[in-house]
C-alpha cells in the first residue's frame, strides 16, 4: 500500500487566455469586437473560446458555462471510477448528460445555482449495483472541482449490470 502522505500537498495550475477578438478598434464600443478566446496550456492542445451567445458569442466555440460544467462532470467520473475500483467494483461504461442553471442577477452578473449530473453506468455484473450507487457519494466527497463550488452539485445516477 502507497504512504498517503507523500501525495498530500499543493497541486498548482497555469495556462495563458489570450483575446483574439480585436476587430480592429479594439473595445471601442460593446458590439464593436468579437468574445474570442484562445486557451493554452503547455503540451496541450489549444481551446478555441467565446462567451455563450446571449452575451454576443461564437456558438461554436467552448464558453467558460460549458467548460464549468464539463470540469464538473470530469471530475465526478474519474472520482466514481476511483471509488469503484476501491470499492471493488468493475465499470464497463459510464456516460453522462450533465446540465446546468445560472441565473443572471439583473446587474451584468450572475452566478451558477446547480448542477445536476445524471451518470448512466454499467458494470460487470449485477451483485456490484448496491456498491455502484454507493459510490456517486464517495466520488462527490473527493472531487475537487465539487468542493470548489459555492452551489450544490446534484446526482441522478442510474446504474444496470452489463448484459
Amino acid at each position: 500500500m502507497a504512504d498517503r502522505s507523500v501525495a498530500l500537498g499543493e497541486h498548482r495550475y497555469a495556462l495563458t487566455s489570450t483575446w483574439t477578438g480585436n476587430t480592429g478598434t479594439g473595445t471601442s464600443g460593446y458590439r464593436d469586437y468579437r468574445r474570442d478566446v484562445t486557451l493554452e496550456v503547455e503540451g496541450k492542445p489549444d481551446i478555441l473560446a467565446s462567451s455563450d451567445k446571449p452575451f454576443r458569442g461564437d456558438t461554436s466555440r467552448w464558453n467558460p458555462e460549458d467548460l464549468l460544467l464539463a470540469s464538473l462532470s470530469e471530475c465526478h467520473l474519474l472520482s466514481y471510477l476511483h471509488a469503484c475500483v476501491t470499492a471493488g467494483v468493475v465499470v464497463v461504461s459510464y456516460r453522462d448528460t450533465a446540465s446546468g442553471l445560472m441565473r443572471e442577477n439583473g446587474a451584468g452578473g450572475g452566478a451558477f445555482v446547480e448542477v445536476m449530473l445524471r451518470p448512466e453506468v454499467v458494470v460487470a455484473d449485477a451483485s456490484m449495483i448496491e456498491a455502484a450507487e454507493r459510490a456517486h457519494a464517495q466520488a462527490n466527497e473527493w472531487c475537487f472541482i465539487a468542493n470548489s463550488m459555492n452551489f450544490p452539485v446534484r446526482h441522478e445516477a442510474t446504474v444496470t449490470a452489463q448484459a
